[in-house]
């Protein structure tokens, strides 16, 4: 008779849903916890987040980073060099990085606010100059196929010494039938094992624009392999080889574009002279700092978060016009969107090409296909067809 692994957990979805376990559907677990207890979000998101770098790195042979929250990335990168305004913006100086931790850099820099207290993957064992960007960070958890030593000691002080570090078991088979026991019901169905391929993104083409660049492949595949592991409806942006905008969760599909378009402006906003420039108080951290830039760019504030938010600066500094604010966006050209599902209006189309978008993958198949492709070529888009769904629930 074979014997079960499991692992006991803190609790389950929430505190009070104790006593919580996870029980392996093979013979042993896919991970092996190497310092602090999980709880069963921190399980979910490590599992998805692993696999969703797990398959970045095969399909596209880069190291690959997530920074995961309540089960869609906040941000994924891969490890390709950051230009200097790019590692001003992400507050990593002339620090040298390897491949893994550059692509840890661009996770954790997409989107900080929505990347504090997330669950980090990463697809190669980790280095130190990895471990001392996590270090950094307000995180809950990292997971990867192995540690330096050097590094391991450096994430088992964080969070005085319960810092999650799990190590993925890249051997564990992964079962091809999986099964979710939801209010007295077990639903049950194939594991989704859909591998979309740069080929085919090239082959789906069907706009007029027939032009697709390798860079803009990449980040398209990227968007597109990203969806498989984002909450639906689900819509993702990419540039530069990292994802920057993330819309998901939402019932309209247009929303998800707005969403994502709206933190792709915010990335790139971050990356103005003026942003960086901006004169941030001595010694606060790295929390205060990322909310003081947020607020600034958003400048929708009552006076009493007004007063707080002067308290991060050493003197206030010069609201950024709209002139300015428009002529920095007018530069964001060439980003990947990808649709986990058909796009149905041409309404996606319209906002997407207005804030910079190039290049478009989605499913195909909506009785409006013919009117989003003339919407496509009106911007001189380049659009593919994948005919898969990436639907998460």
């Amino acid at each position: 008779m074979t014997t079960q692994a499991r692992l006991e957990l803190r609790y389950g979805i929430n505190p009070h849903q104790a006593p919580a376990q996870v029980l392996a559907a093979g013979e042993r677990l896919p991970f092996r916890v190497l310092n602090g207890a999980p709880s069963a979000i921190n399980i979910l998101d490590a599992l998805l987040a692993w696999n969703l770098v797990r398959e970045l790195k095969e399909a596209l042979g880069l190291a690959a980073a997530a920074s995961y929250k309540h089960l869609s990335p906040a941000g994924a990168g891969l490890g390709v060099p950051l230009p200097e305004d790019l590692r001003q913006s992400y507050f990593v100086g002339e620090t040298e990085l390897s491949p893994v931790a550059t692509a840890y850099a661009r996770a954790r820099g997409a989107d900080r606010l929505c990347s504090f207290g997330d669950c980090t993957a990463l697809s190669d064992v980790v280095d130190e100059a990895a471990a001392a960007l996590l270090a950094q960070e307000v995180s809950d958890a990292v997971i990867a196929p192995g540690f330096e030593p050097a590094a391991l000691e450096i994430l088992k002080q964080k969070k005085r010494g319960k810092y999650l570090v799990l190590e993925a078991d890249p051997d564990v088979e992964l079962p091809k039938i999986e099964r979710r026991d939801l209010l007295g019901a077990t639903l049950e169905q194939p594991r989704n094992d859909a591998r979309l391929t740069l080929e085919d993104l090239r082959t789906g083409i069907v706009t007029e624009n027939r032009e697709l660049p390798e860079e803009a492949a990449r980040d398209l595949l990227l968007a597109t392999i990203a969806l498989k592991y984002t909450q639906s409806n689900s819509i993702t942006i990419a540039a530069g080889g990292q994802l920057v905008g993330v819309g998901c969760g939402q019932q309209s599909r247009i929303h998800c574009v707005q969403l994502a378009a709206n933190k792709a402006q915010l990335w790139h906003l971050r990356r103005s002279p003026l942003v960086q420039a901006l004169p941030l108080r001595e010694g606060i951290t790295r929390p205060e700092r990322d909310n003081a830039i947020d607020l600034y760019l958003r400048d929708e504030m009552t006076p009493k978060e007004r007063e707080a938010w002067l308290t991060s600066f050493s003197q206030e500094p010069r609201p950024l016009s709209a002139e300015e604010r428009a002529d920095w966006l007018a530069r964001l050209r060439g980003m990947s969107l990808s649709s986990d599902a058909f796009i149905p209006f041409r309404d996606s189309i319209d906002r997407a090409a207005a804030v910079g978008v190039g290049y478009v993958a989605e499913t195909g198949g909506s009785i409006r296909d013919a009117e989003v492709i003339e919407a496509a070529n009106e911007y001189g888009l380049l659009m593919t067809c994948t005919g898969v769904r990436l639907f998460t629930h």
